[in-house]
């Protein structure tokens, strides 16, 4: 198909017309973004969860330093005394450390698996009171649209996470 010099123009001001048509649709729409992981840090829910889930698992954690001292206890004095002592007491100690190395290593998989289960199960409550609150706030000023991870830019006019954060906090 040939297009003359008027269809070229007339086709160039159809195409500006309709992006300016575009442009004045997509200004009626309010949009906002929110950075989650700040939301996330900054709550006070974070806070309170980690606090919790220390000292939840604080006396394991010291059952498991007393553990390992006791093991390093062992294998000192095996360094020290193995020259001077009998063949069975030395094999019996080295059973014995052998023993609770694979003890120690037992409760320390097991215990970083149940933090890791606990912590998981706290900060999905965490997700989900964010996920409220920033439905909350778009609901409140009406918002149309609210974008999360993957935005590259977000002016100020449009960062609505330090009111999610605010809306936590209460």
């Amino acid at each position: 198909m040939k297009f003359n010099k008027f269809s070229t123009r007339a086709l160039m001001a159809a195409a500006l017309l309709g992006l300016s048509s575009v442009g004045a649709m997509a200004a009626d729409y309010k949009i906002g973004v929110v950075n989650a992981l700040k939301v996330l840090e900054s709550a006070p829910q974070a806070e309170a969860a980690k606090a919790m889930l220390e000292k939840e698992f604080s006396g394991r954690d010291n059952e498991l330093l007393a553990q390992q001292k006791d093991l390093r206890d062992l294998e000192e004095r095996l360094t020290r005394d193995g020259a001077i002592m009998s063949d069975g007491e030395r094999n019996s100690m080295e059973r014995d450390i052998l023993n609770k190395r694979r003890d120690l290593k037992r409760a320390q998989d097991e215990f970083r698996e149940d933090v890791n289960f606990r912590r998981n199960e706290e900060f999905a409550k965490i997700q989900k009171q964010i996920v409220e609150a920033i439905n909350a706030e778009a609901k409140e000023k009406s918002y149309d649209l609210i974008l999360g991870e993957g935005v590259v830019f977000a002016g100020s006019k449009v960062d609505i996470t330090n009111d999610v954060i605010k809306r936590l906090t209460k």
